[in-house]
C-alpha cells in the first residue's frame, strides 16, 4: 500500500555524522514522522539513519507504514571523491542513478522510498532530463512513490522535467540570501508541487531578529522560530529542520498547532517582508 503520509516538518540529517543515528532516533521519539538523507558520504551518513529506523522499529515497534522517507542521488560533482561512492562514475547517469538507489534502499532497510529526489540539476538540461527519465522508471515500477528535485532555482528546469512528468517535491534553500526563493516558490505554489525549505532558520538571521517577529512571538508565548515554520507552512512551505536539541525538536513540531489570532497585523508585514 502506497504511503500517505504529508508531512508538516521533515527532520534533516545532513552534517551530523557519527551522531546521526542517535539524532534521527530522539527526532522520532519526540514526534517526527519524517526524514530526510542522501546517498552522499560527503555530508550524509545515510546507512546510519536506516540503523535508527531499524532500532525504532524493533525497540519501539516503529512500523515502515508510520514514517516518512526522503532521499537523494547525488551527482558525481556533488560527491567526495576520496569517499566511497554508490556507483561507477564511468556508468551511464540512468545506471549510476540505479546503483545509488539500490545502495539507499540497503542503507535504510526499505524496500521503497516515499520520495527519491536529484540533489541537483546535472551539469546540461540533457544530462537532468536523462535522470528524470531513470526517477520516473523507478516510479512506475512503484520502488519510489514521489520524484523531485532539489537545488533547482530556474522555473525553466522545472518546466522542462514536467514535460516527461509532474515534478511532485520540490527541496530548495529559502532563505534571504536567494530573497526566499519567490520564483521557484510561486512555481510550485500554482502548480501544486510541494516545496520544502532548507536554511529556513540559519539562512534568515535578519528574519529571525526582525522586530514584528519578535512582537508576534512574545503576544502568542512562542519563539521566533515557531513563528516563521508555522508562517511558512501555511504558505505551503514544508520545512526541514536539522536541530540536536530535543526541545528545539519538540518547539518545531509544535508550530503546526499554532493559530495566529490576535496578531494578523504582524503576520501581515512579515509576509510582506518575505514575499514584498
Amino acid at each position: 500500500m502506497m504511503n500517505v503520509i504529508k508531512p508538516k516538518m521533515i527532520y534533516g540529517t545532513a552534517w551530523k555524522g557519527d551522531r546521526t543515528s542517535q539524532l534521527v532516533a530522539n527526532a522520532f521519539l519526540q514526534g517526527f514522522r519524517a526524514v530526510d538523507t542522501a546517498c552522499q558520504p560527503k555530508h550524509y551518513r545515510e546507512d546510519l539513519v536506516g540503523d535508527a529506523l531499524e532500532m525504532l522499529h524493533t525497540k519501539h515497534n516503529l512500523q515502515r507504514e508510520q514514517y516518512y522517507i526522503q532521499t537523494k542521488f547525488t551527482p558525481i560533482g556533488g560527491q567526495d571523491l576520496n569517499r566511497p561512492l554508490p556507483y561507477d562514475p564511468r556508468d551511464s547517469i540512468s545506471e549510476q542513478i540505479k546503483a545509488s538507489l539500490a545502495t539507499s534502499l540497503r542503507n535504510l532497510r526499505t524496500s521503497y522510498l516515499d520520495s527519491y529526489l536529484l540533489h541537483s540539476p546535472l551539469r546540461t538540461i540533457d544530462a537532468t532530463l536523462e535522470a528524470w527519465r531513470t526517477l520516473i522508471a523507478a516510479q512506475d515500477a512503484g520502488t519510489v512513490h514521489k520524484i523531485g528535485i532539489s537545488n533547482v532555482y530556474d522555473v525553466g528546469v522545472l518546466i522542462a522535467l514536467g514535460q516527461l512528468r509532474k515534478v511532485q517535491v520540490v527541496q530548495n534553500r529559502w532563505y534571504e540570501g536567494n530573497r526566499w526563493d519567490r520564483d521557484v516558490w510561486r512555481y510550485c505554489n500554482d502548480n501544486d508541487i510541494e516545496y520544502q525549505s532548507f536554511w529556513t532558520l540559519t539562512g534568515s538571521p535578519s528574519l529571525l531578529a526582525h522586530p514584528t517577529v519578535l512582537v508576534a512571538a512574545t503576544k502568542l508565548d512562542v519563539t521566533p522560530a515557531q513563528i516563521i515554520f508555522k508562517l511558512a507552512q501555511l504558505h505551503g512551505i514544508v520545512p526541514l529542520t536539522g536541530t540536536s536539541n530535543e526541545l528545539h525538536m519538540q518547539q518545531d513540531l509544535a508550530a503546526e498547532r499554532i493559530t495566529f489570532d490576535g496578531i494578523e497585523e504582524e503576520i501581515r508585514n512579515i509576509t510582506k517582508f518575505i514575499w514584498g
